[in-house]
C-alpha cells in the first residue's frame, strides 16, 4: 500500500516538473510509473537469480532499489530540458518604465 501512494506520489512530482519544463504531464507519468514497475519487476528477477527464491528481504531491497532509481533517472532527464519561458513578451521589453 505504501508503494503506491509513493508511486502516485513521485509521478505527480514528475508530472509537474514536466509542466514546468512544457512537456505533456500524462506521458512523463506514465513514464515513471512504468519506469517504477518495470524496474521494480528486473530488481526482483535479479534478486532471484542472486539470492534464490527463499530470501524475500534481499529481492524487494533490490527491486525498490531499482524503482528508486529509475524515479531520478526520469527526474533527471526532465531537469536537463529547458524551461520554458511563460513571460509574455511586453514584460520582458525593458524599454518601459
Amino acid at each position: 500500500m505504501l508503494e503506491i501512494l509513493a508511486v502516485i506520489f513521485l509521478s505527480g512530482k514528475i508530472g509537474d516538473l514536466a509542466e514546468r519544463k512544457g512537456q505533456k504531464k500524462g506521458k512523463w507519468k506514465a513514464y515513471a510509473i512504468l519506469g517504477w514497475f518495470i524496474s521494480e519487476i528486473v530488481g526482483i528477477a535479479i534478486g532471484i537469480a542472486m539470492f534464490g527464491s527463499q530470501e524475500f528481504g534481499p529481492m524487494l531491497l533490490l527491486g525498490y532499489g531499482l524503482a528508486i532509481l529509475s524515479y531520478f533517472a526520469i527526474r533527471q532527464t526532465l531537469q536537463k530540458m529547458p524551461d520554458v519561458d511563460t513571460g509574455f513578451d511586453f514584460e520582458k521589453d525593458s524599454n518601459q518604465p
